[in-house]
């Protein structure tokens, strides 16, 4: 397999993941999706970030798709998260690249770390 073969080959199969955890959870592939885009896809920081967006945005709305048409989704009740959502998202957007990857790292990490807790305890 050549090197651009493999890279598409490992680009599918880390989609493929966050797909599988969006399927599963209902969210969460980015947080799957990016350490895979650096240390297996060979992605800067950066672009993992910016690229991990690109892929959730159509998986999240297809696992909603799904959600939706077998009952599990009530539009409604999810709309003031959605409308807060996109603030949040267009605000993040912004302040994304005046942001020291350190700090970015360190935040995700946080994000991460207090996912686990929460899914492990409560």
């Amino acid at each position: 397999m050549s090197n651009r073969a493999g890279s598409k080959f490992r680009s599918a199969v880390a989609g493929g993941a966050a797909g599988l955890a969006n399927g599963f959870f209902g969210g969460g592939g980015g947080m799957l999706l990016v350490p895979l885009l650096t240390r297996w896809c060979g992605l800067d920081q950066r672009r993992a970030f910016a690229t991990s967006i690109a892929v959730i945005l159509p998986l999240c709305a297809l696992s909603a798709a799904v959600y939706w048409f077998r009952g599990g989704l009530d539009f409604w009740l999810a709309l003031p998260y959605l409308l807060g959502g996109l603030v949040g998202g267009l605000l993040g957007g912004k302040l994304f690249k005046r942001l020291d990857m350190v700090w970015l790292r360190r935040a995700f990490a946080l994000l991460i770390l207090y996912g686990g807790v929460k899914a492990l305890f409560f």
